[in-house]
């Protein structure tokens, strides 16, 4: 017969413990340590995001997407009305419409692109604030989204030619260069004010004073020959010069480009390159600042 001392306590079985795998996310390191990985990894998340902008914008209005044609087409017949009729400001021999249009197209684009991604932080603070991913998503998507946009209104753009009997010229293949270059300042200033708004909100009430006076640093309701050398060439430190100018000769055969172009063009590629570079260098910040 067994005898059970119950006084000595029960061996005890210590088991291992489960090997869980471990997840550190930290700063990145360097300016240009973007991980690109990551922006591959969250593509679906891009596409999101884009959507959700594009949805939001003409959530619960009336004319929905028509705004993206009304807003250009109000400030084409205005633009017509006091530059082209009272202020007989030359249009280069076209007719004024297709000429401020022209401009206005890929203007209108950029000045959305710009506030929609310079607001983009701000708009989705809860997010950066709880979820991790790469937050250069949302000035990304903030640009992505003014292209739809930018393609219904180059609908009334095609009828406006066609009314005038106005053909494309062959250098219209180059358009999407020039849309590009839209893009890409778009996104380079929006990094800069994205990032600066999430620190200071200074910028969000000075943005619509900037966008505004950059309008008429950019020749939309004149053309650039009215400028003489060589400050017509220093004009196209503006990067938007050259892609106004860029649409006109694409699609209405003006005058050709000159070194104008291409300055505008340096620009645009450094605006995207010192962007990314100080987004990067501040984004471990936002959570703790936004």
């Amino acid at each position: 017969m067994a005898v059970i001392d119950t006084d000595r306590p029960a061996p005890t079985v210590r088991t291992p413990p489960l090997q869980q795998p471990l997840i550190v996310i930290s700063a990145q390191r360097g300016p240009l340590a973007l991980r690109w990985r990551d922006l591959w990894e969250y593509r679906e998340l891009f596409f999101f995001l884009v959507w959700r902008d594009v949805k939001v914008r003409y959530k619960q209005t009336l004319l929905g997407a028509a705004w993206a044609i009304l807003q250009p087409v109000m400030a084409m017949v205005i633009f017509s009305v006091f530059f082209g009729g009272l202020a007989k400001i030359s249009s280069d021999g076209f007719p004024y419409p297709v000429f401020a249009y022209a401009a206005l197209l890929p203007w209108q684009l950029f000045a959305t692109a710009l506030t929609t991604s310079a607001n983009s932080l701000i708009a989705s603070s809860s997010m950066v604030r709880k979820v991790y991913f790469p937050r250069i998503a949302l000035p990304v998507a903030g640009v992505l989204a003014s292209l739809v946009d930018f393609a219904i209104a180059f609908v009334v753009l095609i009828g406006l030619m066609a009314w005038y009997r106005l053909v494309p010229t062959p250098a219209v293949l180059l358009l999407p260069l020039f849309l590009a270059q839209a893009v890409l300042t778009a996104l380079g200033v929006g990094l800069w004010l994205s990032a600066l708004n999430a620190r200071y909100r200074d910028v969000r009430h000075a943005l619509p004073f900037v966008v505004q006076f950059w309008l008429f640093a950019t020749p939309v309701v004149y053309p650039s020959s009215l400028l003489p050398e060589p400050w017509r060439t220093l004009f196209g430190l503006n990067p938007m010069v050259g892609v106004v100018e860029g649409f006109r000769w694409a699609l209405l055969g003006s005058s050709p480009p000159s070194l104008m172009i291409g300055f505008s063009a340096l620009v645009s590629l450094m605006l995207v390159i010192t962007g990314v570079i100080y987004f990067q260098s501040v984004e471990r910040k936002f959570a703790d600042v936004i």
